[in-house]
């Protein structure tokens, strides 16, 4: 029997991406505004064998943290996750989700908190691969210079996903 991922498009005011799970949690948030072959090269590269199914029930905890991050009113993730990666890749992941709400950290940030400081590079690499977008906050990650730097879903969603969180950030930690 073929594994199952379930998948629904989140669209909501002008974000639309598409999601996936497992029976275990979010396995991928696509970039916005992509065609759904975005996901697909994706699940036949990481999930081969798989089925597909489009299942907005099964969907709708992971779409609704989702809209509370876009509305300001969530500044972190509850819904349980399935990531597939490398040891480092993991590592680095898990770093990510360390750097507040709000905030930025450089490639070196990562790869000090690590302990891996001249792994800039590969770090740079892990980043890229993160399959979560917002929920393992890579979007928080810029250049040593302060500028937005590379990001799968590109620089204007990045951009966003900062101003969103810039502006919410003073009523959330008010709270």
């Amino acid at each position: 029997m073929k594994p199952i991922l379930y998948w629904t498009q989140l669209v909501y005011e002008n974000w639309k991406l598409y999601m996936a799970a497992t029976s275990k949690g979010l396995c991928y948030v696509g970039s916005q505004d992509k065609p759904f072959e975005e996901l697909e090269v994706w699940v036949n590269k990481h999930y081969p064998g798989s089925q597909l199914v489009q299942d907005d029930n099964v969907m709708q905890p992971y779409v609704a943290e989702f809209k509370e991050f876009f509305q300001g009113g969530r500044n972190s993730f509850t819904i349980p996750q399935e990531l597939k990666g490398t040891n480092f890749q993991t590592e680095v992941w898990n770093a990510l989700c360390k750097i507040p709400y709000g905030e930025t950290w450089t490639y070196s940030d990562i790869a000090n908190a690590i302990q891996r400081p001249s792994a800039v590079r590969a770090v740079g690499t892990a980043i890229g691969a993160n399959p979560v977008l917002l929920t393992v906050p890579c979007h928080r990650v810029i250049g040593k210079n302060g500028k937005l730097t590379g990001f799968r879903g590109g620089l204007a969603m990045k951009a966003e996903l900062l101003k969103i969180e810039k502006e919410y950030s003073y009523l959330l930690y008010k709270k």
